[in-house]
């Protein structure tokens, strides 16, 4: 049978080799940053994985193909890319029946990447439960696939546009494992700070993988998130995005925008609030995630190999 994907020279060779191999998504590219600053915080992170020693796999549907990894010209093409799909669990399957092209989300990533065999990506903040849901509903389904599908996903915790309790309550009702690196306070984003206690706390790529090997050899399905803080002379003080986040939210609520428009929506506002400063530390924090995601994809292929 036919793979339902392709791989791009570089990560077909890793997966062949057996070295470690980290996802990357798509949608910060297409829908998170403007061009050009988007391709250079690409090529930045794929390099950053390199250098920690894994080869950096970017997800993303292409003219109804599935790729897992790309070339540099690719990347470029995709990162010039206008009215991409945002894609989910929902409609992953959709965009290649379709023969449409679609930016993957953390939840279509990690089914990406589960389908690759690569065990580790890394992305800026997971979906979770919005503001309001007691009405909406609107809960994404990144908390879903979380709680499913086998792939340790390194954030910056949950987007802190979210209601971030509501959030982790329900990845902990799931049994998603919830790790605070090096924190026993969970980080929100853009802030150091959460109000929220880390239910676990690791402080080393190799305790990280040691956890994963064991929840393995116990059978426990699905995956892990790793809340990787920001360190704190790159922060934004929660008060001062907390300010922001208000005035985006409220903007939203008097435009009526909801759904996968949501997100965008709120992120694009804040950037304009702040004068840029959100984005800044949103490519901060990408990067610092990178690098963490790449130090635990070699410790398990240590751990692996030992």
């Amino acid at each position: 049978m036919r793979l339902p994907f392709t791989t791009s020279p570089a990560v077909e060779a890793a997966l062949s080799e057996g070295r470690p191999v980290v996802a990357l998504e798509s949608t910060i590219i297409t829908h998170g940053m403007p061009w050009p600053q988007n391709l250079e915080m690409a090529r930045g992170v794929e390099q950053l994985i390199r250098d920690a020693g894994a080869e950096p796999a970017t997800i993303v549907v292409i003219d109804g193909t599935l790729h897992i990894g790309l070339t540099d010209a690719e990347l470029e093409a995709l990162a010039q890319t206008r009215d991409a799909l945002k894609l989910s669990r929902a409609d992953l399957a959709y965009a290649v029946a379709a023969k449409r092209t679609g930016s993957t989300t953390v939840a279509a990533t990690m089914i990406a990447a589960a389908l690759a065999g690569i065990e580790v990506f890394a992305t800026g903040g997971v979906g979770g439960v919005h503001r309001g849901a007691e009405t909406s509903f609107d809960i994404s389904a990144d908390l879903e696939e979380l709680a499913r599908t086998p792939v340790i996903v390194v954030s910056a915790g949950a987007k802190a546009i979210l209601d971030l309790k509501k959030t982790f309550e329900v990845l902990e009702t799931k049994g998603v494992p919830v790790v605070g690196f090096g924190v026993d306070e969970l980080p929100a984003f853009w802030s150091r700070s959460s109000g929220i206690a880390s239910p676990i706390r690791l402080d080393s790529a190799a305790e990280i993988a040691a956890f994963q090997q064991a929840r393995e050899a116990l059978a426990i399905d699905g995956g892990m998130l790793i809340a990787n803080p920001l360190p704190s002379d790159l922060e934004i003080d929660t008060a001062t995005i907390g300010s922001w986040i208000d005035v985006a939210l409220a903007d939203s609520e008097r435009d009526g925008i909801s759904g996968k428009a949501a997100t965008p929506y709120l992120l694009k506002r804040i950037f304009e609030l702040s004068e840029g400063r959100s984005l800044a530390t949103n490519i901060n924090l990408v990067r610092s995630n990178a690098r963490l995601a790449a130090e635990i994809a070699v410790a398990l292929k240590a751990l692996d190999d030992a």
